[in-house]
């Protein structure tokens, strides 16, 4: 009868979280002691240690998490929050990010913002609320988030900003040189001979975007090209936005012969939409974009694009935050920019023939 007891005792903790209490009770020792010899302190007699592990490993016990993120103020979990998913930019991005976190045991809660200012405010208090460990993040197009970043600082929350980065916060940073880039690519158009360049601007209140016309205007004022206003239209980010821009191009008496758009999906919409309007690229319009896509290299010329280290970037950035986190006081609150590498690749969609 007394065995039966104990099996059953036994069989009935199995069915839930076995805990230091279990432990101690089925050794007849205190919780402390019990508690001292799964952290391997110095003060437990060696016999009794190995009798606890034995029994840990017995009767599968693991360390409640919310306990122990309590016992070290952290909740081993990181928010990461993107603008869309729609291209491969950012999902690789946050492959590398995976490959540093996800081996030091954190959690990573991803959430994208649909390019939204107020979708991306919300998740921002989401992750708030959810204590995540620290935040890594890319902006929207739009985001007006720039006070609340600054107040999640000053409650040294770590955060580390990557591509698109809101530049009036003080922190860590993860860009490419987007000024040097752009240049280089409209370089390129102007060294295949192409006369009249056009750029898809970004918005306005990102700051990759102001660095990428910056490269592009003075890529032209180098090579004594004029700087025409009705050649720097609006086109946003997204392929929608190209799409409308090929239109306005369609409705100019003097046609630009080449394009520099400040990403790929705003080239792509551009490109197919000139091409169904029946101009053949490059020989009517060359396009370079910036970013590297995935369907850089589908589309029909291969778009020439600036190619940026996505999965490196994840990593640096992961790497940022650990450092973070591991060095955070209240005292000290980091700001630093890391400036990765890239390169343009040059396809048929910009060659001259």
């Amino acid at each position: 009868m007394i065995i039966f007891v104990r099996i059953l005792k036994l069989y009935t903790m199995s069915k839930s979280r076995i805990t230091i209490k279990d432990l101690a009770r089925e050794l007849n020792i205190s919780t402390s002691t019990v508690s001292r010899a799964l952290a391997d302190k110095w003060d437990v007699n060696p016999e009794t240690r190995k009798a606890v592990l034995e029994l840990a490993e017995k009767m599968n016990y693991h360390p409640n998490p919310i306990s122990l993120s309590l016992k070290q103020n952290q909740t081993m979990s990181i928010g990461v929050i993107v603008p869309e998913f729609i291209n491969s930019f950012f999902a690789e991005v946050i492959m590398g990010i995976q490959s540093v976190m996800n081996p030091k045991g954190y959690h990573i809660l991803i959430s994208q913002s649909n390019e939204s200012a107020d979708i991306e405010f919300t998740n921002l208090k989401a992750m708030e609320e959810k204590m995540v460990d620290g935040i890594i993040i890319s902006v929207t197009q739009d985001t007006r988030a720039t006070e609340y970043f600054k107040t999640l600082r000053e409650k040294n929350l770590p955060i580390v900003f990557f591509n698109r980065i809101a530049p009036e916060v003080s922190a860590y940073n993860v860009i490419i040189d987007d000024y040097k880039w752009a240049f280089t690519a409209v370089e390129h158009l102007i060294k295949e001979g192409y006369k009249r360049i056009a750029h898809l601007a970004g918005p306005e209140n990102l700051f990759l975007s102001k660095e990428r016309k910056r490269g592009y205007i003075d890529a032209l004022k180098k090579y004594g090209y004029p700087i025409e206003e009705e050649l720097i239209i609006p086109a946003g980010i997204l392929m929608e936005s190209g799409i409308t821009a090929a239109y306005s191009i369609l409705e100019m008496p003097n046609k630009p012969d080449a394009i520099f758009a400040v990403n790929d999906p705003a080239a792509i919409g551009a490109m197919k939409t000139l091409q169904k309007k029946g101009m053949v690229i490059p020989h009517d319009i060359a396009f370079v974009g910036f970013s590297e896509s995935q369907k850089a290299l589908i589309i029909e010329p291969n778009l020439t694009s600036v190619e940026q280290p996505t999965f490196e970037m994840g990593k640096v950035t992961a790497e940022l935050l650990l450092e973070q986190i591991k060095n955070n006081s209240d005292e000290t609150r980091p700001s630093k920019t890391i400036i990765l590498d890239a390169k343009l690749n040059i396809r048929e969609s910009s060659i001259k023939k």
